[in-house]
């Protein structure tokens, strides 16, 4: 900094934001302003041309603002800064954070991080515009407001939640932005120069753009791409790409927007060696060096940013191109090769991995890759005559000669591939190893490229994130009380604690989940024991499996596991279990949206954990396994994963789609107990509506798995979707009566099977005694009451009473469901809601009292009451008493 020019007295208090100030930034100096009198605004960027400064220019008599070269680094003694807390973002001002004896104050609402400047004073907390933060502060001090302080303060608040339409927006701006109405802010105003900033369509593109964007390093320049997609034509995507520069200070950017049927690409440089004209007219477009644009026809976004990458490497030369790093040749298998034969093959050339290809005439069509642990795996399991096509990899990633060390190694790391094929004109010409890459990162002695190395292998560590407040918006204060206990306890021990699986999944979701697993990374039984007795609660634990299951007074449980890693000895069976760390805990779960967790423990409680990329299946609502042999080692998965793309609206993955094929194909469920098909089905009957996920087992050929002769044709599905129908009825009657609702879906799969068939399937699907006395003989009786109500409709209500009274209610339901006789579902359901909980005022000792000694024939008596009361011969408790002593005087 230089002198000043200007006379100023010493001990200054300086407020400050980051570059490319917006509203946001500029109204929360505003407020600093007022909170601290006579302090001096640096407004960072100022002097560039835009309607924004220009706004402020025009309010510049409510700031004290002035040149950062008018003043002397030493004549700071108090440094205000608001919305950032990143050194890096405050321009010139960063060179004295360190500088001692200077006080700093932060005022930001975005989340810390580890590069944050280190204040005497802060206030930080998650709201959707930083302004608010001080607005309140404002009010609280009662501190007086102009009309025009308020409306720039205010207009930070409209900018930063997008109008109130972001989902960030939180309760106290709507609360700040009032006050400052209160205080006379102009909304014409606010909304002239939102609107001429960004329409609310804008806003949510530039957000998009932001979130999207990918930062590439090639030859030491740093490039970003964005690929963004929305249903209608956003106009002025080069005016978004310019301000997307201007916010994150980018070199150089290039924007990709799918809209509607066409891809537009604008792209603007700040780098003399980035030639965004040169490389918009490779795509059909054109433009100066600085600026440039294109539009594309019949192309997706993945096509297009790939043929970017391809066209940005060749115009931007790199020394460390695959074609140099590769090793060749490739070293191949067949498709039909046994995984005996490929584990020899590994040997002989001393690789970790096989690239599957298929002979094409000339050309080698690349099918996929194996790795040495999937096929030492397969053979674990006695599976060496197995072709090695059914358990590669499929979804892989390749690159083309020219590809840079940048591209290679983020391929490698973020699609976990041992091998990366290197692709020229459809042939390969080599591959890359992960020790081909290790060996060229050890070699690399340019301090960019170090850089970045560091950067990507910290890509490679698990993904983390602070979801506290997250947490605290979407749980009950109950449960997040537990959990802050849990974490507590477990500190206690040594141990770390995390909640995991569903629960996580479903909190990012918005499903209402309160069922709680906890893993422990130690002794799980001992810190149950532990935390139970705090709580006054029992558990009950499985020394075996490490795992207890916490029981409060109230009923509500809490599932406990020691963090472990399973095997499993043969395919199907049940799994042997170790000792492990979270992340082996949660590589041996099913499918990869639920292997989340977060941290329980008081230093890093509401750490989000994402080791195998959780987030972005749940993003793109992909189910997928965790590794090739998963339905392998247990079967059931494949239940649960047409389960859970049922129940959440995801697809299943191809590669996981497949596998499921080949678990079929391969008949590996024949090794399943009965009882384990039973739980998966029952599970399934479950759901709310089990139609389609009936329809989605018979699709992959698994409605065989629970018993060969259970067919899907339309005649089930009617009577699963009558099903669905009746039991909604029945659960919007309120009632609160306790049913088993799956039993339902079973006897509908169960209809028109004889005694013997049914008999036999009770037994392979092992069913407890008393489900088998429900399936059957409970079931035949239920079929043969409706078929003589068929043969015979009754025409007194008390004829219906004494067919009905003996089935229970999932009877009931049952042929309320498979019958279409609309007079018969009428009478059921008039039962159902109002014959069955009939009763009389008069009983035995009525008949007693009358002199009759007892004997059979008082229930003689009672029926024939009941039989005129159902059918309205009996108004009153006294009419009751009158028939029933003319009954008693008979006899």
């Amino acid at each position: 900094m230089k002198q000043s020019k200007h006379s100023h007295s010493k001990n200054l208090t300086v407020i400050t934001t980051h570059a490319n100030a917006d509203f946001d930034a500029i109204g929360s100096m505003l407020a600093a302003h007022k909170l601290y009198p006579g302090s001096l605004v640096i407004y960072p960027g100022f002097n560039e041309k835009s309607s924004k400064n220009f706004f402020v220019s025009s309010m510049a008599y409510l700031f004290n603002m002035i040149d950062i070269k008018e003043i002397n680094s030493s004549e700071i003694d108090k440094l205000i800064i608001v919305d950032t807390k990143q050194a890096n973002r405050i321009g010139e001002l960063s060179e004295i954070v360190d500088k001692p004896g200077l006080e700093i104050h932060i005022f930001d609402h975005h989340p810390a991080s580890k590069k944050d400047i280190k204040a005497h004073f802060q206030v930080n907390s998650a709201t959707g515009a930083n302004v608010t933060l001080l607005t309140e502060i404002i009010q609280e001090k009662k501190i007086p407001l102009s009309p025009e302080e308020a409306t720039i303060m205010c207009l930070g608040i409209y900018e930063d939640t997008g109008s109130f339409t972001f989902p960030s927006t939180t309760e106290r701006d709507f609360t700040a932005a009032a006050f400052l109405v209160s205080n006379g802010a102009d909304l014409t105003t606010i909304s002239n120069m939102i609107s001429k900033e960004m329409d609310p369509r804008q806003i949510s593109l530039l957000n998009d753009m932001i979130n999207a964007a990918v930062h590439h390093t090639i030859n030491g320049v740093d490039i970003s791409i964005t690929s963004v997609s929305c249903d209608e034509y956003i106009h002025d995507l080069a005016f978004l790409v310019q301000k997307m520069m201007k916010i994150e200070s980018l070199n150089a950017l290039f924007g990709i927007a799918l809209m509607k049927n066409k891809i537009y690409i604008s792209a603007r440089s700040r780098s003399t060696e980035v030639d965004v004209g040169a490389i918009a007219t490779e795509l059909g477009g054109g433009g100066h060096k600085f600026a440039a644009a294109a539009t594309i026809k019949y192309k997706t976004l993945a096509q297009t940013e790939n043929d970017l990458v391809a066209i940005l490497q060749r115009h931007i030369t790199s020394k460390n191109l695959a074609v140099n790093i590769m090793s060749s040749p490739a070293i191949s298998a067949a498709p039909e090769i046994t995984c005996k034969n490929a584990r020899n093959l590994l040997s002989r050339y001393n690789v970790n991995a096989l690239l599957v290809v298929k002979n094409s005439n000339a050309n080698k069509q690349l099918l996929g890759f194996i790795s040495r642990q999937v096929i030492e795996k397969a053979l674990y399991h006695s599976l060496d005559n197995i072709p090695i096509s059914e358990y590669m990899s499929t979804e892989f990633a390749v690159v083309g000669p020219e590809a840079n060390l940048v591209e290679i190694q983020q391929k490698i790391i973020e699609n976990k591939q041992r091998v990366l094929p290197v692709i020229k004109n459809e042939d390969i010409i080599g591959v890359i190893t992960r020790t081909d890459l290790l060996n060229m990162l050890v070699q690399e002695a340019n301090a960019k490229k170090q850089q970045l190395t560091e950067e990507r292998q910290t890509a490679a560590h698990p993904r983390t994130k602070n979801i506290n407040a997250f947490m605290k918006e979407r749980l009950p204060k109950r449960i997040l009380k537990l959990l802050r206990h849990v974490g507590e306890v477990a500190g206690e021990f040594g141990f770390s604690a995390y909640v995991v699986g569903g629960f996580v999944r479903d909190l990012f979701l918005y499903r209402h989940n309160e069922d709680i697993d906890i893993v422990i990374e130690g002794n799980g039984i001992e810190f149950a024991k532990r935390f139970a007795k705090l709580y006054g609660a029992r558990i009950n634990a499985y020394e075996k499996f490490g795992t207890a299951i916490i029981i409060f007074a109230d009923g509500f449980k809490i599932d406990v596991a020691s963090a472990r890693m399973e095997y499993y000895n043969a395919p199907a069976a049940l799994p042997t279990v170790e000792m492990s760390s979270i992340k082996m805990d949660l590589f041996r779960r099913d499918f990869t949206v639920n292997t989340l967790s977060v941290a329980l423990n008081s230093a890093t409680f509401g750490h989000l954990i994402d080791f195998f990329g959780a987030q972005r299946d749940l993003k793109e609502k992909v189910i997928r396994i965790l590794h090739n042999l998963s339905f392998v080692e247990d079967p059931t998965r494949v239940f649960r994963a047409i389960r859970f793309e049922q129940r959440f609206g995801f697809t299943i993955g191809k590669l996981t789609s497949g596998l499921i094929e080949n678990a079929v194909r391969m008949n590996f469920f024949k090794r399943l107990s009965g009882r384990r098909v039973f739980s998966e089905l029952c599970h399934i009957l479950k759901e709310e509506n089990p139609t389609p996920y009936l329809i989605r087992l018979n699709e992959y050929n698994l409605l065989k798995v629970v018993d060969p002769s259970f067919v899907l044709n339309q005649k089930l599905i009617f009577y699963f979707n009558s099903a669905q129908k009746v039991l909604s009825w029945f659960d919007l009657l309120f009632t609160e009566e306790s049913y088993m609702k799956w039993t339902v879906y079973f006897m509908i799969m169960l209809r028109h099977k004889d005694k013997n068939k049914s008999e036999e399937i009770c037994r392979r699907l092992e069913l407890a005694p008393r489900y088998t006395k429900i399936f059957i003989k409970e079931r035949l009786f239920a079929e043969e009451c409706l078929n003589r109500l068929h043969r015979n409709m009754p025409n007194k209500v008390s004829d219906i009473y004494r067919e009905l009274k003996d089935l229970k209610i999932e009877m009931l339901l049952y042929i309320m469901s498979i019958t279409t006789h609309q007079h018969l579902i009428k009478n059921i359901s008039s039962y159902v809601t109002d014959l069955r909980n009939a009763k009389l005022s008069v009983c035995g000792k009525d008949i007693q009292a009358l002199g009759l000694p007892p004997s059979p024939v008082y229930g003689k008596i009672l029926s024939a009451v009941m039989d005129a009361k159902l059918n309205g011969l009996v108004k009153s408790d006294d009419d009751e008493m009158d028939l029933l002593k003319k009954y008693v005087a008979e006899f």
